[in-house]
């Protein structure tokens, strides 16, 4: 059984995905063995606690710098021995060193076709453009921010008159159905990335990251 470690900062939609995952067996020889949060009052905390998870909570405040921060938020990881590093909503920037120690096994989701709209207000920002459709990016995690080499991507519709609100319930219910799958696939060895790309059962992948339809 490959180990799965979870940080996240708040209400932990996409933890509960995973832990859904698990437990249907979509995610095969799995489990999720800690969640971690910098905030004591995230809900996905309490989602861990519920679904027999450890739940560890590590506060920056406590630590001199962000370096040091990592340092001890990679202890607490290692402890778990994790085969890969699921970011959930994490709001903190990683350090290079963290970002190095699991290169290639550390997984986040970004609410944006990238490379469009990297960083914050991705729905707004695309309403704003005009965009007639959106979506969400899983990707390995790189020192470039939202820039790691995309896996997989999921498209919803933009229609006039539609809110951020509106539009982010589309593409967190598609991120609940990609996630866990790259998630597997990533636990059952058929993805990598190698040379700064993400590969697919030994194919490289392209910008977008993999389609069905290619």
């Amino acid at each position: 059984m490959k180990n799965i470690v979870v940080l996240l900062s708040g209400n932990g939609s996409n933890l509960q995905a995973m832990i859904d995952a698990c437990e249907s067996g979509i995610i095969k020889d799995g489990r999720i063995s800690a969640v971690l949060s910098n905030k004591a009052d995230a809900y996905g905390l309490e989602r861990a606690r519920q679904a027999g998870i450890d739940a560890l909570h590590l506060s920056a405040a406590d630590y001199a710098d962000r370096d040091a921060f990592d340092q001890a938020m990679a202890e607490r990881i290692d402890s778990y021995q994790p085969d890969l590093v699921i970011l959930a909503g994490f709001m903190r920037i990683l350090s290079g060193d963290f970002v190095r120690h699991y290169q290639g096994r550390m997984l986040n989701v970004h609410p944006s076709l990238l490379p469009k709209y990297t960083g914050l207000n991705t729905h707004q920002r695309a309403i704003d453009a005009g965009d007639d459709e959106h979506g969400t990016s899983v990707h390995f995690v790189t020192e470039e921010l939202d820039g790691g080499p995309v896996i997989l991507q999921a498209k919803v519709p933009i229609f006039a008159g539609d809110t951020a609100d509106e539009v982010m319930a589309r593409v967190q219910e598609q991120e609940h159905r990609i996630y866990p799958m790259v998630a597997n696939w990533c636990l059952q060895g058929r993805v990598a990335m190698a040379e700064g790309k993400a590969v697919l059962d030994g194919t490289l992948l392209p910008l977008s990251g993999y389609a069905a339809d290619e």
